[in-house]
């Protein structure tokens, strides 16, 4: 383009993206779109992805604002079923409580609450089976309490304490269960995709019939390992879901710098060729019938899905954060889906099959559950009270068949802290 040409245009301009409401802000949240419960249609699991594409720019819901169950997504499920979840997402919600607590009292050095969020795991641990692997984020411990593990396990590794099975090796929160079907949670972000995305694939290729299902945070969906599993999932049509919880943050920066201001994170999977949902993240029913349409897919080998559940973190990142530094504090209150543990309660009450003095009821008892799991995990030790680990286990659980030379380390040690009278109790 000749230069005179070039001197009658604007000067290139570089788009900063901003959030709508800061400290002190009011906060209106009209602009989020939200289509009626019901509204959103439901295709046939062996339908081509091509061939619903809009369903990445809706929004699928099932409860509607007189608490009942409605429309295509709709999973029908018993009254115990649903009672069993809305106590897994109570006890996930009093288990946050108090290691919040713990954490403000010194005995851990770190904890992430997923207070707002409770239906994104607990949903999907129902709806997956057991069986099942799931690469979990740091804010997915309901795939742990939805499949009944031990609160004094989960808690003995907050704490790092002597029976921490970990042996203190990683960051509090960081859970490793193989046999709930829990993959090692790593604190570098989405690495844990390409390995969900490669799990799957060895699944398929053995002709086994177990899938992979996988979280990351919104923000986390501009890591290369998230475009790299994609690839990969695509191409072999790895039987994985792929989900994304868009809960509007990403520590204190807010979903824009990812994308959102430009489309959904659902639409990452129309450009690779997945199938798309986008899901009321705070309908507990929502989440199961998608999880449970992407399974039946990746089952039947039609391919991998990419949920995006669309929710809010109400409170801080970690208990490092301080929310109200960056985002106002009439957010949470004013979040246009509501409360996840109360919406299902409420749907329960509708219905008839719970009411609110049975409701109170189940948080007292789930409250004294998570308390008597506390002091049992106490008596193992806390953080707070210095090293619970022999310094000679550093060794172990990094290779299978430990090289000679860190074997002679370890032998090393060993003598030189028993010959300092101090040895460990290694029993």
């Amino acid at each position: 383009m000749a230069e005179h040409t070039r001197a009658n245009l604007p000067p290139l301009a570089l788009h900063v993206p901003e959030p709508k409401f800061r400290p002190g802000d009011a906060v209106d949240f009209a602009a989020v779109d939200v289509p009626p419960a019901g509204a959103t249609r439901r295709p046939d699991t062996a339908d081509d992805a091509r061939s619903f594409t809009d369903l990445a720019y809706g929004l699928v819901r099932v409860l509607d604002e007189n608490n009942h169950a409605v429309g295509p997504w709709d999973p029908r499920l018993s009254p115990d079923m649903l009672r069993r979840m809305l106590r897994s997402m109570a006890l996930l919600r009093a288990f946050d409580e108090r290691m919040f607590r713990a954490q403000r009292q010194g005995k851990t050095s770190f904890y992430m609450k997923a207070t707002g969020e409770e239906a994104v795991s607990v949903a999907a641990a129902h709806a997956l089976d057991y069986e099942d692997m799931c690469f979990p984020s740091y804010r997915q411990q309901g795939l742990l309490i939805a499949r009944g593990w031990s609160l004094v396990d989960m808690m003995n590794q907050i704490y790092s304490n002597s029976a921490d099975r970990l042996q203190g090796k990683q960051l509090p929160i960081m859970y490793s269960a193989r046999e709930a079907g829990f993959f090692s949670i790593s604190g570098n972000l989405t690495t844990q995709y390409p390995q969900a995305v490669g799990w799957a694939m060895a699944s398929a290729a053995k002709g086994d019939t177990r899938i992979a299902a996988v979280w990351c945070g919104e923000g986390s969906t501009a890591e290369g390992d998230f475009h790299s599993a994609c690839t990969f999932a695509a191409v072999y049509r790895a039987p994985v879901i792929m989900n994304v919880v868009n809960n509007q943050w990403a520590i204190s920066s807010f979903s824009g710098f990812a994308g959102a201001e430009s489309t959904t994170f659902a639409a990452r999977a129309v450009g690779y060729g997945i199938a798309g949902l986008r899901v009321d993240g705070n309908d507990a029913l929502a989440v199961y019938a998608a999880t449970q349409w992407a399974a039946e897919r990746a089952r039947t080998n039609q391919g991998p899905t990419l949920i995006e559940h669309f929710t809010y973190r109400a409170e801080g990142h970690s208990t490092s954060d301080d929310p109200g530094q960056y985002r106002s504090a009439g957010e949470p209150t004013a979040w246009p889906l509501g409360d996840p543990v109360k919406r299902l309660k409420d749907h329960l009450i509708a219905i008839g099959e719970w009411d609110e003095d049975r409701h109170v009821a189940q948080d007292r008892e789930l409250a004294e559950q998570v308390k008597a799991a506390q002091k049992e995990a106490e008596k193992n030790g806390i953080l707070g009270h210095g090293l619970h680990q022999p310094l000679d286990t550093l060794f172990d659980g990094v290779f299978e068949e430990m090289p000679w030379h860190l074997r002679e380390q370890q032998a090393q040690m060993i003598a030189e802290e028993t010959a300092s009278g101090r040895p460990w109790d290694r029993k």
